[in-house]
């Protein structure tokens, strides 16, 4: 997964479908979700997978309402059309997902 800032978001995130990872280095529940959206992509080949450092790009994740990490947010076409906080199962972000797109 490609880690984004502001920018780069901004140049995106009308393009389709797209889930960003809101994360920091520090966090570990983020450390435990990382390796868990990596596989899942895979099987998403239609949906753009990103991770946002909050340390990073502050503006951005306050965008969002981002208050507690990791929160992982999915936009269709610019709009949110779901979202979770914490470190989820395997089968519950691919049942959001479905969901979602």
């Amino acid at each position: 997964m490609k880690i984004i800032n502001t920018k780069e978001f901004n140049e995106i995130k009308n393009e389709g479908n797209l889930v960003i990872d809101f994360y920091a280095d520090w966090c570990g529940p983020c450390k435990m979700l990382s390796p868990v959206l990596e596989k899942i992509s895979a099987d998403y080949p239609n949906v753009n997978f990103v991770k946002v450092n909050c340390d990073n790009d502050e503006e951005l994740a306050m965008e969002f309402g981002v208050m507690s990490i990791p929160a992982v947010f999915m936009l269709k076409d610019g709009k949110v059309v779901n979202k979770f906080v914490g470190s989820q199962p395997e089968s519950k972000i691919t049942q959001l997902l479905d969901e979602s797109f």
